[in-house]
């Protein structure tokens, strides 16, 4: 019954633009906050991920193609020597490609998608981060490879789009089959190939050094291979040394690392910009609402001190004031979190299709940010309006 007239008093004098005002700015405020939270959860990962089959901190390092130069596109034993000589240089190793011809079929689901010639590689298995058991190659077992994510994400626009053929992803390498047949020196050999995992740092189909010198010796013994593209272990702090040495021998750096790293950072400052303009909003709208709260209480001055003096607890007038806000908040917490989940929903379609392989986040980062901003900004309307009402 106390409850139910304060409700009378307060309905007198509410003002809807007002509310309207805070509800509208504060949805806009809060949305933009989640959202860019959520968005930065979802993307920048994408941006930094490691492979986690390759050890970190390496570059690869080949040379410049000029036109009419004339210089080989080889690492002779000096350069190389002249190279791990280096004080950035920690190891060094080089790339070996198949000197004979390799064809290769790929089937997925039992269903083949194609077959071609393709280049084979190998780099120290000291550069290569997965368990020793799975990444060694004896006769009469699988060859383990490693893609290139851009193989796959080829694949999944090229083919299974347009054949309605299964969508592959990291979790599901066991549906690939890769064959190789080896050709050269007057013989072939068909070996059956396991993919283990792909990698987005090398532009290259990569398998164990023991196959790759094993099948040289077999169907190339008379080539002399030498490395067009060295694999470099770099430590922390050399990347001016490292591009400096590199301008003066005129050698090039495949190295996505440094870009991903440019583009996180924009990525972040970004981001960081929009959630500072949303809190921006999100602060002034609670302004609004407090505005609109303190000139509710200041109209209705007089009969909530008579209401106080008849025996009425200051938390009995206060409470209406606070469910109120509770509830203005709660509404445009569910409203921004649908907001989020909306547009998530569209732009994941885009970083699905661009990164089919990388598994996607959840919307639980935004669900938690908006429980906490819900939290403390509900527990500084709750503080105010009770000491705007102990002192009337």
């Amino acid at each position: 019954m106390k409850g139910n007239l304060v409700w009378k008093l307060l309905r007198q004098h509410i003002s809807i633009p007002q509310l309207a005002g805070f509800f509208f700015a504060n949805l806009v405020g809060m949305s933009i906050v989640l959202l860019g939270y959520q968005f930065y959860r979802d993307v920048v990962p994408l941006l930094t991920e490691e492979d986690g089959l390759l050890k970190t901190d390496f570059v690869v390092v080949s040379k410049k193609v000029g036109t009419f130069d004339g210089r080989s596109l080889a690492f002779s034993p000096s350069e190389q020597a002249e190279l791990a000589e280096q004080g950035f240089v920690k190891t060094i190793g080089a790339f070996t490609a198949a000197e004979f011809k390799v064809d290769a079929s790929m089937r997925i689901d039992g269903r083949q998608i194609f077959n071609s010639e393709l280049p084979i590689e190998s780099v120290p298995d000291d550069f290569i981060d997965v368990p020793k058991d799975d990444w060694t190659f004896e006769e009469g077992r699988e060859v383990p490879i490693i893609l290139p994510r851009s193989y796959i994400a080829m694949y999944n626009f090229g083919f299974a789009h347009n054949r309605a053929l299964p969508k592959v992803s990291e979790g599901v390498v066991s549906m690939i089959a890769f064959d190789l047949l080896l050709h050269g020196n007057g013989r072939q050999a068909q070996y059956k190939g396991r993919v283990i995992g792909f990698s987005s740092r090398l532009n290259a189909i990569l398998v164990p050094e023991s196959f790759m010198t094993m099948a040289n010796r077999q169907f190339a013994p008379d080539a002399e291979p030498a490395p067009t593209r060295l694999i470099v272990q770099t430590g922390d702090l050399a990347e001016d040394n490292i591009t400096q040495f590199l301008e003066e021998r005129g050698y090039d750096a495949e190295d996505d690392k440094l870009n991903s790293e440019k583009a996180t950072f924009l990525l972040r400052l970004i981001i960081s910009i929009v959630m500072v303009v949303g809190l921006i909003i999100s602060l002034l709208s609670l302004y609004i609402l407090m505005l609109s709260i303190y000139l509710l209480v200041q109209k209705n001055a007089e009969k909530l001190q008579n209401l106080l003096l008849i025996g009425y607890r200051p938390s009995q007038v206060a409470r209406p004031y606070q469910l109120l806000t509770i509830a203005l908040n709660a509404v445009v917490l569910v409203l921004s979190l649908v907001v989020v989940a909306v547009v998530r929903g569209y732009y994941m379609r885009i970083v699905d299709s661009l990164f089919p392989t990388v598994r996607s986040s959840s919307i639980w980062p935004a669900i938690g940010l908006g429980l906490l901003l819900f939290v403390v900004v509900t527990a500084v309307n709750l503080q105010v309006i009770k000491k705007k009402i102990k002192f009337l």
